[in-house]
């Protein structure tokens, strides 16, 4: 395969905000600098927070006259998305927000000569927390049928791809999500939060999260509720659920301990300020979140969802409560509240983990052979 000039890769999101999936995005292409040309597409227009974590090296392009990715998925609807995917030479599409795209490749790709398209699966919204919808199970049978490949970082995940949308063992890839580890191991000023400073004698319980209903927050804030005075829930990120955070402060009379100073655009900066790191969500898969918590030393108190038990460390496992319990999540923000040394030893524990297991460097490696093989480019990773 002959190529002339600058690969050029289109990403089509659910949403570009700072959430796990599209920070990932931003550092694979971080991560293989001025060797593609991107441009990137989100189903919510005005959700690009993760932008900002772009390097300026980064060739890359946002444009304001791509065809919705919402709507009916009309036969003429989805020609005017193929028809716009033309001219590329790889296709990335993340999540349910984008399946539309996705058959769109697989009806008109041959037609249209579209490039290779890979699909990314994270996660789900709350309208499939508790069971799959049949209708999107056969959508998501049918829109995949000439996927490249279907991407997940989950076994959990992985095996829904196989048994649910009944795709063949070939198609599917597991990447476990990575981060750059060693660089949450320097701890944090205690003014490096924009809003809040940690002073002396207190102790944070935090978390890193979009502020949306499936990551179910109030559920966190009435778990912190009954911790000691000096403890303080410190919760990073933005999002509709804001006001429903507050009023679950208000009403259980914490509101002066509980902080929502916005969204930090490296969390390496801040998650070692925080002594317990807590996960309350409805649901997910690999939150990258955890294995930051992990990497900055913490302990982590989360409810058994996703893959969170495979990738805590062993010792951590009794403090992942099951799934939807306040009471034990409560429990177990106590218990590590009151006993330092645990604290100390569980931290220690996934930070072995999460650099053993969970570093940036070889997922990007997979992931730089996987985009590369269907480009025809060798070491798309290295510099």
């Amino acid at each position: 395969m002959v190529r002339t000039g600058t690969p050029r890769v289109l990403h089509l999101h659910s949403t570009f905000n700072a959430g796990g999936k599209e920070l990932r995005a931003v550092r694979l292409m971080n991560a293989f600098g001025k060797k593609l040309h991107h441009t990137v597409v989100s189903a919510e227009p005005e959700r690009m927070e993760a932008a900002t974590r772009l390097d300026r090296k980064v060739p890359v392009a946002f444009p304001k006259d791509f065809p919705s990715l919402k709507g009916k998925p009309t036969p003429g609807r989805l020609q005017k998305i193929a028809k716009a995917m033309q001219g590329y030479d790889l296709i990335l599409t993340y999540n349910w927000g984008a399946m539309d795209a996705v058959m769109a490749h697989t009806l008109f790709s041959q037609a249209m000569s579209l490039a290779p398209l890979v699909h990314h699966e994270d996660g789900f919204n709350t309208d499939e927390i508790h069971k799959l919808k049949k209708t999107r199970n056969w959508f998501r049978r049918i829109a995949l049928g000439r996927t490249a490949t279907l991407m997940v970082p989950s076994e959990t995940l992985e095996g829904i791809a196989l048994v649910d949308w009944q795709q063949p063992i070939g198609r599917v890839t597991r990447i476990p999500n990575g981060i750059p580890t060693r660089a949450y191991a320097k701890k944090p000023r205690p003014d490096a939060i924009r809003g809040v400073v940690k002073r002396k004698g207190e102790h944070w319980v935090g978390t890193v999260a979009g502020l949306r209903e499936v990551k179910n927050l109030p559920r966190l804030v009435r778990a912190f509720a009954p911790l000691p005075n000096e403890w303080q829930l410190v919760i990073l990120g933005e999002g509709p659920e804001r006001e429903a955070i507050r009023d679950a402060a208000d009403g259980l009379g914490i509101s002066h301990r509980v902080h929502l100073p916005g969204f930090v655009a490296d969390p390496s900066t801040a998650i070692g300020l925080f002594d317990i790191f807590a996960l309350s969500s409805d649901s997910e898969q690999f939150p990258l979140s955890v294995v930051e918590g992990m990497a900055a030393g913490l302990p982590i108190v989360a409810p058994d969802v996703g893959d969170v038990k495979n990738i805590v460390s062993e010792e951590n496992l009794p403090y992942i409560s099951p799934a939807g319990s306040v009471e034990q999540l409560s429990e177990n923000l106590f218990e590590l509240a009151g006993d330092r040394l645990l604290r100390t030893k569980l931290g220690e524990a996934n930070r072995q983990r999460a650099l053993h297991e969970f570093d940036e460097a070889a997922m990007i490696t997979a992931y730089g052979r996987l985009y590369g093989r269907w480009l025809g480019i060798e070491g798309l990773a290295r510099e």
